[in-house]
């Protein structure tokens, strides 16, 4: 297993990308513009207006899957929630439709008799998760800020969200990936095979975004809610 060492504001953009591009989607999140040159993440961060702090708590997060707790203490939940509906606006508004485009493209017309089948299950996972979001943009976020301004925690309490978080919305991508993989046949193989890269990246970033929320986002609302903060 590679071990990826935890970046700091001194360390180059490139460098972080270098160490793991998977980030690159992450950055994109933070709308970071491209023509890095030789910024360090600090001057980046600095010149886009972007906490540099909530940026190294999430990005060290997802590269090493540990929380910096010293760090955690001085971070609004506001600004996690707002990285998170920038993810809710990539994901609806970006990704799937990309993916969408890319599966009608690699449809084999021999099996006109499956095809509707597999685009009205992807077209219910993406409605699916539609709902999923629109709950967090209607009850969470809006909480977080409620909570940091004024305190009020009687509308609602982030042990509700945790009661009701639905983890599976991130593996039910999983079964279409498993149609395809042992039943679909296609004379253009490589089309197929880039639309199943592309939903397995989904799948393990959708994973890492509900990560974002139950490791960072909540436990950062559970300390405003007791006081400590």
């Amino acid at each position: 297993m590679r071990i990826i060492p935890l970046f700091t504001a001194a360390d180059s953009v490139v460098d972080l990308i270098n160490a793991d591009y998977d980030i690159l989607p992450v950055l994109s999140r933070f709308s970071l513009p491209l023509g890095f040159g030789g910024k360090s993440i600090g001057e980046l961060c600095a010149s886009s207006g972007i906490n540099v702090d909530v940026f190294l708590l999430v990005v060290n997060f997802l590269l090493s899957g540990e929380i910096d707790h010293k760090s955690l203490s001085g971070i609004s939940p506001v600004e996690i929630a707002v990285f998170l509906h920038n993810s809710h606006d990539y994901y609806l508004n970006y990704k799937f439709p990309h993916i969408r485009v890319n599966l009608m493209a690699a449809l084999d017309p021999a099996h006109s008799d499956v095809n509707p089948v597999i685009v009205k299950y992807f077209d219910d996972y993406i409605r699916q998760v539609e709902v999923h979001f629109r709950y967090e943009e209607n009850h969470l976020f809006p909480y977080a800020v409620a909570l940091v301004e004024d305190g009020d925690t009687r509308c609602y309490n982030v042990d509700l969200f945790s009661r009701q978080h639905d983890h599976d919305v991130e593996g039910k991508l999983n079964e279409l990936k498993n149609i395809i993989l042992r039943y679909y046949t296609t004379s253009v193989p490589y089309r197929m095979y880039d639309v199943l890269v592309d939903i397995y990246n989904c799948e393990y970033d959708l994973q890492k975004h509900a990560q974002i929320e139950d490791c960072i986002l909540v436990p950062l609302l559970k300390e405003l809610e007791s006081g400590k903060i």
